[in-house]
């Protein structure tokens, strides 16, 4: 009887042990060779779901697995930051030989990369540079050249005879946070738009939140019940919020990081045909481009690159919406801004370095008259 249970016992002790291994094995997308690959962690100081900022970097990871045959692990750390460094600290212990993140996470990722010199980190977005290691690779976007972009598409079709288009020169602009990194965004789309016409108005809201998108919806509502026609959404998760209001009100939105128009294709094709374009972060392609200079040696570890038009690290999304929706004289001034960009022919602020004034003076060139 004895021996019965002792056997017992193993058989199930070794079930338990079998499935907790399975429980934290890397995903090495089924080509059965993980133990030739590269161990890469995406933390993320969120969630997904977002379809912009985080599931952009997401997806960044997938083609890191399908193109470079990676071991690859997402953890979604949630935005309660006291659970952030025991993230890291199992991710350093752990067999990975790049750990990536980014954003809010840079501060401590930082420090750790400080105390753990051997271990190598990518921060996939960030514009802090001062104290960064030597065994960290950091990159940013061109969001001011970007939003210049967004900011002209919405300046033109404000201006259009586009179907939902009203009389009033009148855009939106619906930020997460009024922090420089959002600002950024918003002093290139003031400046693309009054590129376009001088007299632009614009509303200007923040949410004080990433990850609320009934209070993003409450905001825009506001404005587009203020003769706004479309809005740009720079708040993430909370930017869904303007999504769906910009479809309950028949008006045009401007997707951010993640073509989201494409995102909401499939799903809720409706609210997709109300989303002109998007400003897009090449995320992804950056992640992988990162990735894939780390194993071929040349990922300069220690620097930091801003990407930008001119690198194609970030562009407007120009889908089959971006397409059917714009009339081609609008598609063909955008070419013209683009190439203007391109070629250093206009420059454009950026809010990194402007006082609080500055940007003030800015937002009240645009002020609701």
């Amino acid at each position: 009887m004895l021996k019965k249970i002792l056997a017992t016992f193993v058989i199930t002790l070794l079930v338990f042990s079998f499935a907790a291994c399975s429980d934290t094995a890397l995903d090495d997308g089924g080509n059965g060779e993980a133990d030739d690959s590269i161990n890469v962690i995406l933390l993320i100081p969120g969630e997904l779901g977002d379809k912009s900022f985080f599931d952009a970097a997401n997806n960044g990871m997938n083609l890191v697995r399908d193109e470079l045959g990676a071991n690859i692990r997402v953890i979604e750390m949630g935005t309660d930051s006291t659970s952030w460094e025991p993230n890291f600290l199992d991710a350093i212990e752990g067999d990975y030989d790049i750990i990536i993140s980014g954003n809010d996470t840079t501060e401590l990722m930082n420090e750790l990369a400080s105390e753990y010199t051997e271990q190598r980190f990518i921060n996939f977005d960030t514009s802090e540079i001062e104290g960064q290691p030597e065994n960290v690779y950091s990159m940013f976007y061109s969001t001011n050249d970007l939003s210049f972009l967004a900011g002209a598409v919405a300046a033109l079709v404000t201006n259009s005879d586009m179907e939902l288009a009203n009389e009033a020169s009148r855009i939106g602009f619906l930020g997460g946070m009024d922090i420089p990194g959002i600002n950024d965004f918003l002093v290139g789309y003031i400046e693309g738009a009054l590129y376009v016409n001088p007299e632009i108005e614009m509303f200007i809201s923040y949410a004080g939140d990433f990850g609320d998108p009934a209070r993003g919806k409450e905001l825009t509502l506001v404005q587009y019940n203020s003769n706004v026609d479309i809005s740009f959404n720079v708040a993430g998760g909370t930017g869904l919020g303007l999504l769906d209001a910009a479809y309950e009100t028949n008006n045009y939105a401007i997707g951010v990081d993640s073509d989201q128009a494409m995102l909401f294709a499939d799903t809720d094709p409706d609210k997709a045909e109300h989303i002109v374009t998007s400003a897009v972060k090449y995320i992804d392609q950056a992640i992988l481009r990162a990735v894939e200079m780390h194993v071929e040696g040349t990922l300069p570890y220690g620097e930091h690159e801003v990407l930008g038009v001119v690198e194609n690290g970030v562009g407007l999304a120009k889908n089959t919406y971006y397409e059917t929706l714009l009339p081609q004289e609008i598609k063909d001034r955008i070419e013209e801004i683009e190439e203007l960009l391109v070629n250093g022919e206009i420059t454009v602020s950026t809010a990194f370095g402007m006082t609080a004034d500055e940007i003030n003076e800015l937002r009240d060139k645009v002020r609701i008259r």
